[in-house]
């Protein structure tokens, strides 16, 4: 039958469920009759996904314990269809009926119990240990720990600690592995002495600021008692400059003193414009306060003397 017929054929059984008011209960619905088996059947696969992709796509409806993607023989290529075991029976059911008919990568997947799932026949020459992961899967198992009362905790407890004292320790001759074991203790020794003095400021500090408090209980001491590790200090010392704070100060903006002449060769026809405008602007000026509004004169220095005009 078409794959896309027997998708269309699940999901329609889904709907008569939904429809009868049964979705949902596992003893009146058809997945019932794969309670046995954990192992979906997953065709349409794009050929580019590894057994790793699969199992990331597929891992959201339960743990994965076991996938076989079926690969060809001589090339090693994914032939687009595969067998995924969950750890939990019920996780068959939500990919079943989530991902049956979904698109991945522009192809539609096909997602189906599998009733009764046999080990692949075309590797007739593996391993019993391969045989085995292909049945069990690769799954850590649940490590199936004697019942013990509190005291044989205990016990076990006191033994573990024996024995990890009882362990004997590095002995070497080489000298460069010495140095750095004696460097190393030095280190541990001189981090301790620091965490001690620093606990030791902590408590002198407390005890000022509990004797400042006796003497002056109206005072802020929240402030002082933070400026006691380091000492009472300014504002400026503290915070630094802050422009923000220069209210009503005037902010003189240094403009153009002078107007830079565009190149009318190069220069755009906007830019000589605006230039333009603004000599007449500066010429007006200079005419309201009486100055002169004569040309520049010409500039001989850049000139070379066979060139220069003589007046």
């Amino acid at each position: 039958m078409n794959p896309i017929t027997n998708i269309k054929n699940q999901n329609k059984l889904n709907e008569r469920e939904i429809a009868m008011g049964i979705a949902g209960d596992l003893s009146r619905s058809w997945h019932q009759v794969y309670k046995d088996s954990a192992w979906v059947y997953i065709g349409g696969l794009p050929y580019d996904l590894t057994e790793g992709d699969v199992i990331s796509v597929f891992s959201q409806w339960g743990e994965v314990v076991n996938i076989n993607l079926i690969r060809d023989a001589k090339t090693g290529k994914s032939k687009g269809f595969c067998f995924l075991c969950y750890k939990d029976q019920r996780s068959t059911v939500l990919s079943v009926d989530n991902f049956n008919g979904i698109s991945l990568l522009n192809r539609m997947l096909r997602v189906d119990h599998v009733e009764e799932y046999k080990v692949p026949k075309y590797k007739e020459d593996a391993d019993d240990e391969t045989k085995r992961l292909w049945e069990e899967g690769c799954a850590p198992k649940a490590i199936e720990l004697p019942d013990m009362d509190e005291e044989q905790i205990k016990k076990a407890k006191k033994r573990l600690k024996k024995q990890q004292r009882a362990v004997p320790r590095l002995e070497t001759n080489d000298e460069e592995l010495l140095t750095v074991l004696q460097a190393r203790k030095k280190a541990k020794k001189e981090k301790k002495k620091e965490k001690k003095q620093k606990k030791k400021e902590k408590k002198r500090l407390k005890k000022e600021l509990k004797l400042r408090k006796a003497e002056n209980p109206d005072g802020d001491w929240n402030a002082d008692g933070k400026l006691l590790d380091v000492g009472a200090k300014s504002e400026a010392d503290l915070y630094g400059e802050n422009k923000h704070f220069d209210f009503g100060k005037k902010v003189e903006e240094k403009g153009k003193e002078w107007n830079e002449r565009p190149d009318f060769e190069k220069a755009d026809w906007r830019l000589i414009e605006q230039w333009k405008i603004i000599r007449e602007q500066e010429k007006a000026a200079k005419a309201a306060k009486g100055e002169s509004t004569e040309a520049w004169a010409e500039d001989k220095g850049y000139l070379p003397n066979r060139i220069r005009r003589n007046n």
